[in-house]
């Protein structure tokens, strides 16, 4: 993958991939917020197309995502919250699967923070709170306490 950005005038940059090319408006939407736009939207499309390969259908899909960040330069992510409602004719298993699947496995953007930041997620589905404030185990790096593990016997 390749990206390029040539300065327009201002604060406004084009960047250009091999498909396509956008306008990033700064300081309207800053660089940090369409990172963030990315992560969601790389989720989100996980949401629609896993449930397609399935024969299932999603609607309604709506992914709403919150970042804490350090104070001090480079304000990194500390934590990411993402919050899914969406209606769809799986189960809330299905739909919870989805999610993770997503998160674990899929989401490239995701997974190439989440060493570094704490990721929780909710989840709403077909207007039921399914989940709430879920940790994803492997968000937040080397901060995650497993406690004492015992090794199996052989």
């Amino acid at each position: 993958m390749k990206v390029s950005i040539k300065h327009k005038d201002g604060m406004k940059f084009e960047a250009k991939t091999s498909k396509s090319s956008f306008i990033i408006d700064c300081p309207v939407i800053s660089p940090i917020e369409y990172f963030l736009a990315g992560i969601i939207s790389c989720s989100a499309s996980d949401i629609v197309l896993i449930p397609k390969n399935q024969d299932k259908t999603v609607t309604n899909l709506v992914v709403d995502g919150e970042v804490v960040r350090s104070e001090s330069h480079p304000c990194k992510f500390n934590t990411l919250h993402l919050s899914y409602s969406f209606d769809s004719d799986g189960d809330d298993l299905l739909a919870k699967r989805w999610v993770m699947a997503s998160l674990e496995t899929y989401c490239s953007t995701i997974n190439t923070i989440r060493d570094s930041t704490a990721i929780s997620y909710t989840i709403t589905h077909n207007s039921e709170l399914i989940c709430q404030n879920e940790q994803m185990i492997s968000g937040g790096g080397s901060k995650i306490d497993m406690g004492e593990i015992e090794s199996c016997p052989s």
